[in-house]
């Protein structure tokens, strides 16, 4: 008996998903010989304890999957995680959007991917906030009091502040509060405004929101002013002169692991979805946010240096 030409066209549909489906599952492991460690920075947004918790299982993944030893290491500040690409050899970080940008101009580091969260957003914005009761719901109620930034190189937690603040006359913004700092982490900015120690803070609504499913109060004592436009959300990114081929096994295996149960489970503790690609065009908006400032990425200087 003959085949039909509608079977054949059938029959050629489904060898074609099969073909997608196994290229959607290609082996990402290196070859033998290329096996090597291969170490993370990751940027200070919660404490060094709780990031290496929750990136943890990502580094096993990664190793297993590659081939390679990924390690990671948790860095006290930003700017150390830009710093550490020149000084100690780390072959990638998770950067936030500001951090990138100025690690791409001193280092010459190339963006992969960054995490969609489970609502499909691969975005971020950030938030300035205060204590419910505290009497401050503008600009003009802030002065004299004491303003908790996070960083100087993190963008929800210093750079998108700065513009909110020029955007309402405040151009010299350590002359406007009694008191500014960095409080190191969002989450250490955040909990400082709830306790008291600082009265305005910065931070992503990211870790924000997360930190509020897990200790009511936040959500009860804090109120939230306003928010900024969006921004990529962190990101990793790898050095310059990285082997092509590893740098493709690590890029591949994390866009690929939300097809794999296990790779899904640990995308959902991390509070993902998936991997998706990531350009530099995302981050021009953050170059116009310096220019504003009157700063550029080459001569954007962190306090001290």
């Amino acid at each position: 008996m003959g085949v039909r030409p509608t079977q054949v066209v059938f029959i050629v549909f489904v060898l074609g998903i099969a073909v997608l489906a196994a290229g959607a599952r290609a082996d990402t492991r290196l070859p033998e010989g290329t096996r090597r460690p291969f170490t993370i920075g990751l940027t200070p947004e919660q404490n060094v304890f709780k990031q290496m918790e929750r990136y943890a299982p990502l580094a096993e993944y990664l190793s297993e999957k590659t081939g390679l030893d990924v390690r990671l290491k948790v860095f006290m500040s930003y700017g150390k995680v830009i710093d550490d690409f020149v000084s100690s050899g780390v072959d990638g970080a998770f950067f936030g959007s500001l951090a990138y940008v100025l690690a791409r101009e001193r280092t010459g580091v190339r963006v992969l991917v960054r995490p969609e969260d489970r609502n499909g957003s691969s975005l971020y914005h950030g938030l300035v906030f205060v204590r419910k009761g505290s009497g401050i719901r503008h600009v003009t109620e802030m002065r004299g009091k004491r303003f908790a930034f996070v960083d100087p190189a993190s963008t929800a937690g210093f750079l998108l502040p700065l513009i909110y603040l020029r955007s309402h006359g405040v151009k010299d913004y350590k002359g406007y509060f009694a008191e500014t700092y960095f409080a190191g982490t969002h989450e250490d900015a955040i909990y400082d405004v709830l306790n008291g120690k600082a009265d305005i803070g910065a931070a992503k609504n990211t870790i924000f929101w997360r930190l509020a499913g897990a200790d009511p109060r936040i959500s009860r004592e804090l109120k939230i002013l306003t928010r900024s436009p969006d921004m990529p959300e962190t990101a990793l990114a790898v050095r310059k002169d990285l082997d092509h081929q590893v740098g493709t096994a690590i890029r591949d295996t994390l866009l690929q692991m939300h097809n794999d149960p296990l790779g899904l489970t640990i995308l959902r503790d991390l509070g993902a979805r998936r991997f998706v690609l990531t350009t530099e065009a995302y981050y021009e908006p953050v170059v116009g946010y310096l220019r504003q400032i009157g700063c550029s990425p080459k001569n954007y200087r962190y306090p001290g240096e």
